[in-house]
């Protein structure tokens, strides 16, 4: 397909998101805008927000076209208020936005793009850039979401779903909120070859110690205390969580066979988690949880991994190659489990996924997009 496409997504850094993955594909055959993050809640007086408005304020002064992540098509840096909600903040972001997005499209040689928006605080673009078709992309629920101003975003969401000709939902339970008419169910996909195909082991993980590994946002939807069980009742295992940390996670500093490796490129995650022995998945039990779909899961599958995880629904298609637990002593008696796996289920696990790649994926959009739009 030729039509050109802007995109309203959060911000083009770090791990990759599934609108990432799905653009990435669907820029294969359009001419495609990225617009970063407008902001999902107004900033507070930390040091996390103070640092993060700096990084936004340096781009759009410098008026960056591009972020440090190679990409082929333009990255613009929104010049925008964060402040979702905001009647005077939404005026002068339109006005803004639209002026910025606009100046970009014509230098691209788009007309009539596709608006695709997953960030609901984007909304107000709508209907202003001369869009053929606007399709909302929800990966997660903006109400139980953390880091997000709950209220005001449910409210620009109503607006957006209202406004949409096509909605894609990532997991079942995201779907059910929207008109059926125009919903449609988008699993995420994941990178198989990347995550298949063998590469050598990390040199951060041990040789004789068993290790069972994370890897993603060291957040406060993780059961830290499930973990910390755990980890001291199997002293001989290492547990290796790679990712930000972006909580306080006290409960897990003393234990001495707990290690964090901070951020790790997505296309090292593969060197992690083909050669640990366990992947996890210990989720808390909440509403943002149950209305995810983790990116995470497929890609563990692909690497072949075993793969231990709290339950929640996102599960239920691959539940009869999960070890499900509920407390820190089914935890440690399914990892020593793990140990003991036939070495033919792991190609079990990889075939399972290797039809799910995000081309896949983008090429259902493409027909959504054939035949609504």
């Amino acid at each position: 397909m030729s039509d050109g496409i802007i995109v309203f997504g959060e911000d083009w850094s770090g791990l990759p998101s599934s609108t990432q993955h799905l653009i990435r594909h669907l820029s294969h055959n359009r001419k495609t805008i990225w617009v970063n993050s407008i902001g999902l809640r107004h900033p507070r007086f930390s040091k996390y927000d103070l640092k993060r408005v700096w990084i936004k304020m340096k781009a759009i002064v410098k008026n960056l076209p591009r972020s440090e992540t190679t990409t082929p098509f333009p990255v613009v840096a929104p010049r925008a208020i964060p402040w979702p909600g905001n009647a005077v903040a939404r005026l002068i972001n339109r006005r803004l936005l639209v002026n910025q997005v606009r100046s970009v499209a014509t230098a691209e040689g788009i007309s009539q793009p596709i608006l695709w928006i997953s960030l609901p605080t984007a909304v107000d673009v709508a209907g202003a850039l001369g869009e053929k078709g606007l399709i909302y992309y929800c990966g997660d629920d903006f109400g139980s979401l953390a880091g997000v101003d709950h209220e005001p975003v449910l409210k620009l969401e109503h607006e957006l779903v209202n406004k949409a000709d096509i909605i894609l939902a990532a997991s079942p339970e995201l779907a059910r909120r929207f008109p059926k008419e125009k919903t449609h169910l988008l699993p995420h996909g994941v990178d198989v070859d990347l995550f298949a195909t063998p590469t050598q082991k990390a040199p951060e993980l041990p040789e004789k110690s068993p290790v069972a590994g994370f890897y993603g946002s060291i957040a406060e939807w993780l059961d830290f205390k499930l973990i910390a069980g755990a980890a001291s009742q199997l002293p001989h295992w290492k547990f290796i969580l790679i990712g930000d940390i972006k909580t306080d996670i006290s409960v897990l500093r003393p234990i001495p066979n707990i290690s964090f490796l901070g951020s790790r490129p997505h296309y090292a995650l593969p060197s992690y988690s083909q050669h640990w022995q366990a992947s996890l998945l210990p989720f808390k039990d909440n509403a943002q949880i149950r209305a995810s779909n983790p990116l995470k899961l497929r890609e563990y599958l692909a690497a072949g991994s075993a793969i231990i995880a709290t339950d929640f629904p996102a599960l239920s298609k691959y539940r009869d190659l999960v070890h499900v637990v509920h407390d820190h002593m089914e935890l440690a008696h399914a990892l020593e489990a793990t140990l003991k796996e036939d070495c033919s289920i792991k190609r079990i696990r990889q075939k399972r996924v290797e039809k799910e790649s995000w081309e896949a994926r983008a090429n259902d959009i493409n027909k959504l997009v054939k035949r609504y739009l």
